[in-house]
């Protein structure tokens, strides 16, 4: 099993910049390919960003394609989404989440664990 824990949310400014990061716990961190999914208020859960268990793969929901990066650190059991250009329809609770393949997915479902979630609120 393996433990999420977000931090790094805050509120900015439209055209702002923040960089979330997702403290795991475990020893087979580097076995399971991670994703960033976000639940704005009234709005179902959806998908933002996933990286391979490796960090070679990395893909994107089009409407962060460009603005958004994912990345992952193996050594410190952390990963990160560095969020640029941001928007207030950005605005949301981002979550971590982890699956025990090495492929990612863009599919909620397919994540069997999730951290609490940091609030990003961007203003206009």
């Amino acid at each position: 099993q393996v433990q999420l824990v977000e931090s790094g949310g805050g509120l900015v400014q439209a055209g702002g910049s923040l960089r979330l990061s997702c403290a795991a716990s475990g020893r087979t961190f580097s076995s399971y390919a991670l994703a960033w999914l976000r639940r704005a208020p009234g709005k179902e859960r959806e998908f933002v960003a996933a990286i391979s268990s490796n960090g070679g793969i990395t893909a994107y929901a089009d409407s962060v394609k460009g603005r958004f990066t994912i990345s992952r650190d193996n050594a410190k059991n952390t990963m990160y989404l560095q969020l640029n250009s941001l928007k207030p329809e950005d605005t949301a609770v981002y979550s971590c989440a982890a699956r025990s393949y090495y492929g990612g997915s863009a599919f909620v479902d397919d994540y069997a664990y999730w951290g609490q979630g940091t609030q990003v609120t961007v203003s206009s």
